[in-house]
């Protein structure tokens, strides 16, 4: 069976400048000359730190859903999960990150990546969702 192995880091309670304008993905925009406000970003990534936890994403079976080999996942234990939502789970023993579906009122945990196969959940399979993914972080380049 594999373990998730869990090490606890503290998150800097420093603020970082933040700018409050939008930027641009068009034609350039005059408007970036000062700095509004501080932002921190715990309270706008995390909502309950008791139940928070970041996980590093290994492998490409999420990439058409903008999750790559490296990335950082925000999960939350607390949330209930849903349909269609990416969730980390535990299956027969091993965890993945998947998109919950029902698909002709089955359950599955579907990739985001035509190349691998929906897993489908019936009575046979141990079957555990650990946390719902609120955010993912990767790195622009």
């Amino acid at each position: 069976m594999q373990l998730l192995h869990i090490k606890e880091y503290t998150l800097d309670t420093k603020s970082i400048p933040f700018i409050e304008s939008r930027i641009s993905a068009g034609f350039p925009s005059p408007a970036m000359d000062y700095l509004e406000q501080k932002l921190d970003l715990n309270e706008h990534l995390i909502r309950n730190p008791n139940s928070t936890f970041i996980i590093i994403v290994k492998g490409d079976s999420m990439t058409d859903h903008g999750i790559n080999d490296n990335d950082l996942l925000i999960v939350d234990k607390s949330i209930t999960p849903a349909m269609n939502q990416i969730v980390i789970a535990e299956v027969n023993g091993e965890y993945t990150v998947k998109r919950i579906e029902k698909i002709k009122n089955k359950l599955f945990l579907v990739a985001g990546n035509d190349k691998y196969k929906p897993i489908e959940i019936n009575e046979e399979t141990e079957f555990m969702v650990w946390g719902v993914v609120t955010f993912c972080i990767h790195k622009a380049i």
